[in-house]
């Protein structure tokens, strides 16, 4: 491999010559060879978003000239656009505050915008970082990177995912069958009403989340190393912040105190127990939509889904609920990474985090599974959901909670006899409150009415 010189304070070190990163990045890389899981994509465009919006923002401050601000947001686009992927390899376990990954996007842009303009007008320190330092340009790409993910991924996911319940909803209103509590029978509802559920679940889950989010609009730039904004314009945090507003057309604006900004991680955790709130709500939809379909024969079977694939390597015919399987795994890992982001955001010393990297990637990693598996699910599961209509039927003239319905009529204690009896020698409702002599047959066709109880 081809190489050549870049140095650092620290001294010289070999870069591949292919590569536009310098030496601090290099020295990561050897330093760091900590698993496989490298910076999330979506901090590195928020890196980039940011960057170009602090070089526009010292131009127009007085901080940087013109032409190497250009220069900067031009390489900055480069990045957003995916043209220059490969140049970022540093992993997640780095420096608890970023600072490498801050340095690697900082290296490219100037190695880069040197290569444009033919000749050394940038350096990474003193005019890519410009105002800045690792420690607040790294939650900054934090809270940038978070509500763009959730915003353009996530929101659309559960809007689509909605739909599809909605259509449920309404194509199965009239469908009266039995409820189930504690997993035992209950009074009836309507498929339709046992669907609107789940479509309150997602509902609800999406307003959360979006309350969530508005911590997280504050910017943590202009605080520079500790809060106090050293080395910054009085006014680039607030300018920097209208700047990437416009630039993401997403709503942010300065953090009104920057040591809380640069030390506090709370605003992640918020949002992120949010997106724990939306794991449960899939957990259990998607474990209500595979008891449901459980069968064919020797399960409920009220509902039927779509056969994706063969479901066992030896039972032949045998078919799976995959999806449901896939969404309960993701809802699991999402519930780990709360703990995990929980965790670190209740350490650091003083004025810093130092767990920003982790926190942040195990953020976007629910995010994006969330998103993902959601529209999996919507895609080939419940789209092609349908009620088994005789079975549902069966199951309805066979429940025992139907009694509840005498309750007003013959008192409680006379309708759990009924029940009893019917359970112990396997007969109807009818049958069982005729021999007792509680209500006649007549009588009990009028009170009992599933399509009256719900």
């Amino acid at each position: 491999m081809d190489y050549r010189i870049e140095h650092d304070t620290m001294g010289e070190v070999k870069v591949p010559a292919d590569k536009y990163w310098g030496a601090q990045t290099q020295r990561s890389l050897q330093n760091f060879e900590i698993g496989k899981d490298k910076m999330p994509d979506e901090i590195i465009k928020a890196f980039a978003v940011l960057k170009k919006a602090a070089a526009l923002a010292n131009a127009q401050l007085g901080s940087i000239d013109d032409k190497r601000a250009q220069l900067i947001a031009s390489v900055c686009d480069e990045i957003t656009e995916g043209k220059l992927d490969g140049n970022f390899p540093l992993v997640v376990y780095q420096t608890g505050s970023g600072t490498q990954s801050n340095m690697n996007i900082n290296e490219v842009v100037a190695g880069r915008g040197n290569e444009i303009a033919g000749e050394k007008l940038l350096h990474p320190n003193d005019h890519i970082n410009k105002s800045q330092s690792s420690n607040d340009t790294f939650p900054t790409a934090m809270h940038i990177a978070a509500v763009t993910v959730t915003e353009d991924k996530l929101l659309p996911a559960m809007d689509r995912f909605t739909e599809t319940l909605k259509r449920l909803e309404s194509e199965n209103a009239d469908i009266v069958k039995t409820g189930r509590t504690h997993l035992q029978d209950a009074v009836p509802l309507t498929l339709g009403q046992e669907v609107s559920g789940w479509t309150s679940m997602i509902e609800h889950s999406r307003k959360m989340i979006e309350v969530s989010l508005e911590p997280l609009r504050e910017l943590a730039l202009g605080g520079t190393a500790v809060g106090t904004g050293l080395n910054a314009h009085k006014d680039f945090g607030p300018v920097v912040a209208e700047i990437i507003s416009r630039l993401t057309g997403k709503d942010f604006i300065t953090a009104p105190n920057k040591f809380h900004s640069l030390t506090s991680k709370d605003g992640i955790v918020f949002c992120h127990g949010a997106l724990k709130a939306l794991a449960a709500d899939m957990m259990k939809i998607a474990n209500d939509v595979r008891w449901l379909a459980s069968g064919p024969r020797c399960g409920i079977g009220e509902i039927i889904i779509p056969e994706n694939e063969p479901g066992s390597s030896i039972m032949p015919g045998k078919v799976n609920p995959t999806q449901c399987e896939a969404v309960t795994m993701v809802c699991v890992k999402v519930m780990g990474n709360d703990a995990g982001i929980g965790f670190a955001a209740s350490q650091g010393n003083f004025q810093l985090n130092v767990f920003m990297p982790v926190i942040i990637n195990d953020f976007i990693e629910s995010v994006n599974l969330l998103a993902d598996s959601m529209d999996s699910f919507n895609k080939n599961c419940l789209e092609g959901l349908v009620p088994a209509k005789e079975k549902i039927a069966e199951n309805m003239e066979k429940s025992l909670m139907l009694v509840t319905a005498l309750n007003p009529h013959i008192g409680y204690e006379n309708a759990a006899a009924i029940a009893k009896k019917a359970y112990k020698e396997n007969k109807t409702l009818k049958q069982a409150a005729a021999e007792l002599g509680l209500v006649s047959e007549e009588e009990f066709d009028k009170f009992v009415d599933p399509k009256r109880m719900v």
